[in-house]
């Protein structure tokens, strides 16, 4: 989730954009499940010309042993589904789903792209989209994505290209596979939580970890892969949780106030 920053990589800058992913499965008949405009749906001819893109950013990373790797991607696409009925001329566009997960590399399951490549991919693809995009709107669920969208969004931005990016963070939240994702997961994709399994991990304050996470990763100091403690969470947590988030996201789109790092509010 919004936890800490993967370290940079040095990489160079390529041509073109790698491709994302399709979202995860969502459950039906979940709110935030019902029917949306979506880019890849879509035809050319009928695409709105005052469109706002709406991109979920996630992750391939491990959460714990009860939480699937996609995770991020999952409350990340389910926190752009459920605010796109509230944005005009929006469409969700198939999410991306490889991020900067370099942090939690020591375990299995685990692919990451790196900063690098991630803000290669996000500066080409809002070079393209705003080619027809008046707006672009990254909706990031990972933490470890965040100094390539600080890179990224501003360069696009000085290149005269609308694009914001909007963090799925919960104030008060635990950083990594605890109750906070726990809950939301609970809600959004219950089929993936193997709630038997949850064990807590390291509860400290992740600013009291961030030199071991930074020299070791994240098994340096949860051996358990989390960071938090998922006792107690709960689908209907998860929905609230889900919902402050959306609404967070539906307001600041309605202001539309970008900060310096590219951040929507």
């Amino acid at each position: 989730m919004q936890g800490a920053a993967a370290p940079v990589v040095g990489q160079a800058r390529s041509a073109g954009a790698a491709p994302g992913s399709h979202a995860p499965s969502l459950p039906r008949g979940a709110p935030y499940a019902a029917a949306v405009p979506e880019l890849a749906g879509a035809v050319s001819p009928r695409i709105p010309e005052a469109a706002l893109l709406v991109v979920p950013l996630g992750s391939v990373e491990q959460h714990g042993h009860h939480l699937p790797l996609a995770t991020d991607t999952a409350v990340a696409t389910a926190v752009a589904r459920a605010a796109l009925p509230d944005l005009d001329g929006a469409l969700l566009a198939p999410a991306l789903a490889y991020g900067a997960s370099g942090e939690h590399e020591g375990f299995p399951g685990t692919v990451s792209i790196g900063t690098a490549a991630l803000t290669t991919l996000l500066v080409e693809l809002g070079r393209s989209a705003c080619r027809w995009a008046p707006r672009v709107l990254v909706v990031n669920g990972h933490g470890g994505n965040l100094d390539a969208l600080r890179a990224a969004v501003p360069l696009l931005r000085t290149e005269g290209r609308d694009v914001a990016w909007f963090p799925c963070g919960v104030p008060g939240g635990d950083a990594h596979a605890g109750r906070t994702e726990t809950s939301l997961m609970l809600h959004v994709e219950p089929a993936g939580v193997r709630e038997a399994d949850a064990v807590a991990g390291e509860t400290a304050p992740v600013a009291s970890l961030l030199p071991r996470l930074r020299a070791g990763g994240v098994r340096a100091v949860s051996p358990t892969g989390v960071l938090g403690d998922p006792s107690g969470a709960s689908a209907t947590e998860g929905a609230e949780l889900l919902a402050a988030i959306t609404r967070r996201l539906v307001a600041a789109v309605e202001q539309w106030r970008v900060g310096p790092a590219g951040r929507l509010g």
